[in-house]
């Protein structure tokens, strides 16, 4: 609302609807004085209530959480979205414990495998006429299978720097996901990003690098540490993701299918690679020194994976940009934190720097880009 339609009635401590300058029939609604005292939010809700009265309309209710849990579609997308967040921490962790046992430790793509076939029975069970919760489609073999090869080093890769990583150090690492994918688009598709965006780029950088050098150093016997090789596999891991990321945006257009349907076709083909390279890459296991008792968190690690796949769909569907961000940095935060917690750390940890860096600059690069969005 502009300011020439208040009244110098401002000016002493109360406002004042001036007379409009359209018809003298026109209903005109006054607001009895108020001082200036008032808290700027309540004056900014006094102005939309009379912007309301003036168009005649019902002023909206503000949305609460009690709203949001009666409305069956708002609810069914909240359930959905606690069921993948509780998954994808979950599943960090289970792998996490599973990768602890030197034996499974070194079956990287035979665990790989069978993540790929519980996401292909998924995947199927889903696309079933009586469920029909996507339509499937077939891409031919020579088109989708370097794709799915990528996807087996999008898994293989970050699973490994799991193993000789700690919790922390393997979530913040893959922040680096979005920089890198941000240089592949700007290197080979001319992609640019809102220059803000780019600057908060470099703290996202420097805090995981930050993160990496005090996460190596020895912490005594109970606090777990970060390996060399678990950076070497987080960079290397990084570096798969993002080629995959990208190579995923530009299959949906080659083919014309949504991400299940990529996923429907790249998950059997990958696990069937995998059948045939596991053999070969993680060698014949001792099964005589392996932990049995690992063997339900596997079957619980392939549900959770199930689970994501499952509520992923209904994300996708029900949330916007901007639910999806904060849902994504919602996770990362809390594996951060957790994973802290396991690695048995302390408050004065001076890698705490470098996560403050590395999720405060992925956050406002997130914030950039929806603003860019908005304006596009």
């Amino acid at each position: 609302m502009s300011s020439k339609s208040l009244s110098p009635g401002v000016l002493n401590g109360s406002y004042r609807r001036a007379s409009p300058r359209a018809s003298p029939s026109r209903n005109i609604r006054e607001l009895s004085p108020q001082p200036l005292k008032t808290k700027i939010g309540t004056i900014s809700e006094e102005f939309t209530k009379m912007e309301y009265l003036e168009a005649g309309e019902p002023q909206p209710a503000k949305p609460t959480l009690s709203s949001l849990w009666t409305d069956p579609v708002k609810r069914k997308f909240l359930i959905w979205t606690l069921i993948n967040t509780l998954s994808t921490i979950g599943i960090v962790f289970t792998n996490k414990s599973i990768f602890e046992d030197p034996t499974f430790r070194g079956l990287q793509t035979t665990f790989a495998c069978f993540h790929f076939i519980c996401t292909s029975l998924t995947l199927f069970l889903i696309s079933r006429p009586q469920v029909a919760m996507f339509v499937p489609r077939r891409a031919r073999l020579i088109e989708i299978l370097p794709l799915a090869i990528a996807m087996c080093a999008n898994v293989i890769l970050p699973n490994a720097s799991l193993a000789y990583s700690t919790v922390t150090f393997y979530q913040i690492a893959r922040i680096l996901l979005t920089p890198f994918v941000a240089l592949i688009n700007y290197t080979f598709y001319n992609k640019s990003i809102p220059r803000k965006a780019a600057y908060a780029i470099i703290p996202v950088c420097l805090g995981v690098a930050i993160v990496s050098y005090y996460d190596t150093l020895p912490q005594g016997e109970s606090v777990k540490v970060t390996t060399t090789i678990g950076v070497f596999f987080a960079i290397v891991g990084v570096m798969a993701s993002s080629l995959y990321t990208v190579w995923i945006g530009s299959y949906h257009k080659k083919l014309s299918m949504d991400s299940y349907q990529l996923l429907f076709n790249q998950a059997p083909v990958s696990a069937i690679v995998l059948l045939f390279a596991s053999p070969i890459i993680d060698g014949i296991p001792d099964y005589s020194a392996m932990d049995r008792g690992k063997l339900g968190l596997v079957v619980m690690s392939g549900c959770f994976a199930s689970l994501i796949n499952l509520s992923q769909f209904f994300i996708i569907n029900g949330a916007g940009p901007v639910s999806s961000t904060v849902v994504g940095h919602a996770k990362t935060c809390s594996i951060v934190a957790l994973g802290w917690i396991y690695s048995n750390r302390k408050i004065g940890d001076r890698s705490l720097i470098g996560i403050a860096l590395a999720i405060g600059g992925i956050v406002y690069y997130s914030m950039e880009l929806l603003k860019a969005g908005r304006k596009a």
